[in-house]
């Protein structure tokens, strides 16, 4: 079944969703049990599931736990990959992405699986979202329930026992993942590990998204004690950051 997004049943669909309308949400599945496994189709001919749809940006949308377990209750799949969109992201990732800790619990509680690929740039798990979005509260929901870390998404996380185990593996990480690691370390707010990766030969001052370097990252961190490390060692602003 597909459903304009932009019509009036689509409309209707996302302001029952959005508000926490969860009685009426079950009033239309119980008229109609097949729209639980409906597509909501976009503009741009993206193709979202509800389950999408409530964990679309922003998230925290009122009663979206009980929201997700009605739809799963009902036959709504937590993996099925977006389709037509800017990457295959499950449910799991658009709660990461949003930073929506409710949602997670929700979406694993009733199944869904933790590791699905998708992820908007790098085709990764959830975890990869909440990283590269700087959404730690998602993260850290995500790592307590179980999930695996890459190297640069450990950083981010400060878990030093990853880091250390890494790089303690042949080949160890080349330049190119220790400067990664080290701006998602920033933006983490990790002092620890920034240090670490730094003296292993992470640059400094390499410029990555949004014209973003380590220093901006541990500015928007608000981690003062890394600010001031950074800077002693010839950290500088990027276009993103502060002039």
């Amino acid at each position: 079944m597909e459903i304009a997004a932009d019509g009036a049943r689509g409309q209707q669909l996302k302001r029952v969703i959005a508000g926490g309308e969860v009685e009426a949400l079950r009033a239309m599945l119980d008229a109609e049990p097949a729209l639980a496994r409906a597509r909501v189709v976009g503009p741009g001919r993206e193709r979202r599931t509800l389950l999408h749809v409530a964990t679309d940006w922003p998230g925290h949308f009122p009663r979206v736990a009980e929201t997700i377990a009605l739809l799963m209750e009902r036959g709504a799949d937590a993996d099925a990959p977006m389709e037509g969109g800017n990457a295959p992201e499950r449910p799991l990732h658009g709660a990461a992405s949003s930073n929506d800790v409710a949602a997670i619990d929700a979406l694993l509680d009733g199944g869904a699986a933790m590791e699905s690929p998708g992820a908007i740039f790098t085709n990764g798990t959830a975890m990869s979202d909440a990283v590269i979005f700087a959404q730690w509260a998602a993260a850290r929901r995500l790592l307590a329930r179980g999930a695996k870390t890459t190297f640069t998404e450990a950083a981010g996380l400060g878990q030093m026992d990853r880091l250390r185990a890494r790089w303690a593996e042949d080949p160890a990480p080349g330049v190119e993942m220790l400067t990664a690691a080290l701006w998602h370390a920033c933006r983490g707010g990790q002092v620890e590990a920034a240090r670490f990766l730094v003296e292993r030969g992470a640059n400094l001052n390499w410029v990555g998204w949004d014209g973003i370097t380590p220093l901006d990252g541990a500015v928007q961190s608000g981690n003062r004690a890394l600010m001031a490390w950074l800077l002693e060692r010839g950290a500088r602003h990027g276009r993103g950051g502060r002039s």
